[in-house]
């Protein structure tokens, strides 16, 4: 993808992958994504802020080539992952004179990464809040860790008020246009299925940079994934809903079943809740992208898993379910386990245990024998009592 320019001077120099389907091999990537760099030219110095994946650098040399960008002075890095980082060493290497601004944390990743300790001296470490002028343009840099990684900052082309930020308020989209599209419901569900993946678990460190970013009150914002946000007024305020402490009155009931007795648990419990008028979105684990998954969980106010039991412990599927949402972290504040098992079962209490960090009140578990029978399907409706009146507080 060709460079192109955002505002005078200052230009998307990045690379799109239209067929990327998995990014860092754990999370599906369905519509593509981009890894976005920024070149700001200004009338003394040149930076680029953040390279890229090493295996584009054709891609990436190109743009830098059609811009006429024969030299630069500096390489600003926000953040040390090798999707942002990865060309870093080529880039020591073409330019010579090239100096790398990063904060203290993101200089030592880094270097530790990239094996860059013998170039320490082409190293330049600011601070929060310090600037680096490039002439009629100036970089204001803030420390914005946890959103995702302990290195990450944002840095302002303060003359124009546009705010590179990184992994924060990014995309995995690869984007038909350079700017977002509001009226595009595939990118707004990208970046739901994004904020699920990389933010969700630093919540409070989300909304403390979403206030930071009220402060800046850029009119474009270049992240490091997916398209440019000009007017990013629309992702702000869904970040904000999603951030929040308030989940909604809906359920996300994710299952596995091997002979259909969990599947009729499911089924039945599903339609409790239905007939109650609690929106409910049900799952089959085996099939569901767990980025699919993800996005159901960031509101729902419950979560039901309902497995089976392998040997001892819930069926392997649903144990990777619970890892993903114990390490999504999500606001949910009542968590469920139903199924069944045939000689013996210690799968609730596996999963509880693997859940418990999340703070959530666990609900009565519903645990049978075979297929459900009257008993058990009195407790399933217990258990949609509960969650009926549990809701009514949200």
């Amino acid at each position: 993808m060709a460079a192109r320019e955002i505002v005078e001077n200052i230009y998307a120099v990045g690379t799109i992958n239209w067929d990327l389907r998995y990014f860092d091999a754990i999370m599906p990537t369905p519509r593509g994504s981009s890894y976005n760099a920024y070149l700001v030219k200004g009338s003394e110095k040149t930076a680029l802020v953040d390279t890229g994946e090493p295996h584009e650098e054709a891609e990436f040399i190109t743009n830098l080539m059609r811009l006429d960008q024969h030299s630069l002075d500096y390489v600003v890095c926000l953040h040390a992952e090798q999707d942002h980082s990865g060309m870093l060493p080529l880039l020591l290497e073409v330019y010579p004179m090239v100096k790398v601004v990063t904060n203290e944390v993101c200089k030592g990743l880094l270097m530790a990464m990239h094996h860059l300790e013998e170039l320490e001296e082409r190293f330049i470490v600011i601070g929060d809040i310090e600037t680096l002028s490039l002439g009629d343009k100036t970089l204001k840099f803030y420390l914005a860790p946890w959103v995702h990684w302990p290195d990450t900052m944002f840095a302002e082309v303060v003359e124009d008020k546009v705010l590179f930020t990184s992994d924060f308020l990014g995309t995995h989209y690869a984007s038909p246009t350079l700017f977002q599209d509001n009226d595009l419901p595939e990118y707004l569900e990208a970046a739901k299925r994004y904020y699920a993946a990389i933010m969700m678990p630093f919540r409070a460190s989300v909304r403390e940079y979403l206030a930071l970013i009220d402060e800046i009150a850029p009119v474009i914002i270049g992240p490091s994934h997916g398209p440019v946000l000009k007017l990013p007024a629309k992702i702000i305020d869904l970040y904000r809903e999603w951030s929040s402490d308030t989940p909604k009155n809906a359920v996300v009931v994710g299952y596995v079943s091997m002979h259909g007795s969990t599947k009729m648990m499911v089924d039945f419990l599903v339609d409790d809740l239905v007939q109650r008028g609690i929106p409910v979105q049900q799952y089959n684990l085996l099939e569901t992208d767990t980025g699919v998954l993800g996005s159901a969980i960031v509101d729902a106010a419950t979560i039901i898993l309902a497995t089976p039991t392998v040997l001892f412990g819930p069926h392997p599927v649903a144990v990777n379910t619970a890892y993903l949402v114990r390490a999504l972290r999500p606001k949910a504040k009542y968590l469920g386990v139903i199924g069944s098992f045939g000689w013996g079962t210690n799968a609730v209490n596996y999963l509880a245990e693997m859940l418990s960090p999340l703070g959530a009140e666990m609900l009565e578990p519903v645990y049978i024998k075979g297929l459900p029978d009257e008993p058990a399907i009195e407790a399933l409706h217990k258990l949609a009592d509960s969650i009926e009146e549990r809701h009514k507080t949200l």
